[in-house]
């Protein structure tokens, strides 16, 4: 059993929508309660559209989210913080919590990402490629390698042949990507869903070698859930045809 720790976690509480419940775990039919859900940041649109449409079809649920980047959640679940269900943004992070022990099943893939180059709209360095990050005077924000936007910007540059420095590392993929919106750097690799979501900001330029970096995104319930019954219901809606069809609109390929 995971460790009763403390741990001091973000959360958004999101409003539970009317009473009652089901019983039908396709529907996410989970009779009540709340479903304390760990999500990747570049979760962050499509889970808070999907919890709202879990506690709508599921009266008197309310879904709880805590989103930061795969690693960092990864080690929370671990420490004990309480959690019913984790997603992740690649497999390497849901290893560390199925070696643990600290999952109740076997986890699913249910998306996969790609990344694209993140530039101001307009895009006024011009950037076609990554090849173009390495020009002078362009500064480029990625992801540390141990979180998975990192790990795929890796995969990516090295199957290119292309060696940047970037100027900073970020510990998530929001991180990297509000440093383009904040307008202190010219580009950043980031994932296509995340761009096409600060579209007002960003645009995404699409480069072949993310190709080679598409990253399977995993989800459980955790084996100590505080609510067990909630946590199976939540996994089973991200599966369904409705969060599916969220996924896809916001830019995840299917499984």
């Amino acid at each position: 059993m995971r460790a009763a720790v403390a741990v001091l976690v973000a959360v958004a509480g999101l409003a539970a929508a009317g009473c009652g419940g089901g019983d039908d775990p396709a529907s996410g039919g989970t009779g009540g309660g709340r479903v304390t859900v760990f999500a990747a940041a570049s979760l962050t649109e499509s889970f808070t559209r999907i919890g709202k449409d879990f506690e709508a079809a599921n009266p008197g649920s309310t879904v709880t989210l805590n989103f930061a980047g795969s690693s960092a959640l990864a080690n929370q679940v671990n420490q004990g913080a309480p959690a019913d269900v984790f997603a992740s943004a690649a497999p390497k992070n849901m290893t560390t919590v199925t070696e643990a022990g600290n999952a109740d099943g076997t986890p699913v893939t249910f998306a996969r990402n790609q990344l694209v180059i993140a530039v101001p709209v307009g895009n006024p360095k011009a950037v076609t490629g990554l090849a173009d990050l390495t020009r002078p005077g362009v500064k480029v924000a990625i992801c540390a390698d141990q979180v998975p936007c990192g790990a795929a910007a890796r995969t990516a540059l090295d199957a290119s042949g292309v060696k940047l420095t970037p100027v900073t590392l970020e510990q998530d993929v929001k991180g990297a990507l509000a440093k383009v919106k904040l307008g202190e750097v010219d580009a950043a690799l980031v994932y296509r869903t995340d761009a096409r979501a600060a579209s007002a900001d960003v645009t995404g330029v699409e480069f072949p070698e993310s190709a080679r970096a598409v990253n399977d995104y995993p989800i459980v319930a955790l084996k100590d859930a505080p609510n067990p019954a909630g946590a199976q219901a939540f996994v089973a809606y991200v599966r369904s045809a409705p969060a599916q069809a969220v996924l896809a609109e916001a830019g995840f390929q299917a499984p």
